[in-house]
Parts: C-alpha cells; structure tokens; sequence
C-alpha cells in the first residue's frame, strides 16, 4: 500500500465558495484525491456559498465514492451552505447518506 494514501486530508476552505473560485477549489480536491483515502473538507462559519459550490462537493462525493475514498465534512453545513442547500431543494430530497454527509444525522431505527 502506498504510504502516503494511508493518511487522511483535512481541507480548510476559504470564505467564500462561490462560481469565482469554483475551479481553484476543484484542483486543490482533484489533487488530494489522488494522494489521499479520506479527504475531511472544514467549511469556516460564516462562509458565502453558491449553487457551484454544492455542484462540486456533491460531484466530489460521487468520485470518492466511486473510487471507494471517505470524503467528509468535519461539521455539519451551515449558515449560507445550509441556505443554499435549502432554496435549491436538495434537503427535502435528501436520503439517510445525504443527512449524514451534509447534516452528520445518523440513521436512527
């Protein structure tokens, strides 16, 4: 096993996540996919998010799970990724994996 992929990646994003800087932040996750299993994303409190920036985490998920890769976010989304995620209807249609990964709500029987 390669020894740097046995380590997890924890990404500080900056405070602003929007269509400006959609394609820096898709290069700096593209570049730890390829050295890392587990990639932990720290969104800042008070961070402005757009539309891209919930196409670009929701895209990275598809890839890391496809790839068999742990990718997570180390709190759960708030403040203006929250509202994004609500004006866009992704949380009404979320799933139990979709409320765990965006609101770290475990499945509860």
């Amino acid at each position: 096993m390669d020894t740097q992929k046995q380590y997890y990646e924890s990404i500080n994003l900056p405070d602003v996540l929007s269509i400006r800087n959609v394609s820096e932040l898709y290069f700096k996750l593209n570049d730890v996919f390829h050295n890392r299993d587990t990639i932990i994303i720290g969104i800042p409190d008070g961070a402005e998010a757009d539309l891209s920036f919930i196409q670009l985490i929701e895209s990275s998920r598809r890839q890391a799970k496809a790839k068999g890769n742990t990718f997570k976010l180390s709190s759960p989304a708030s403040g203006s990724v929250l509202n994004v995620l609500e004006r866009a209807g992704f949380i009404e249609s979320f799933d139990h994996e979709d409320a765990n990964f965006w609101l770290h709500k475990e499945v509860t029987l």
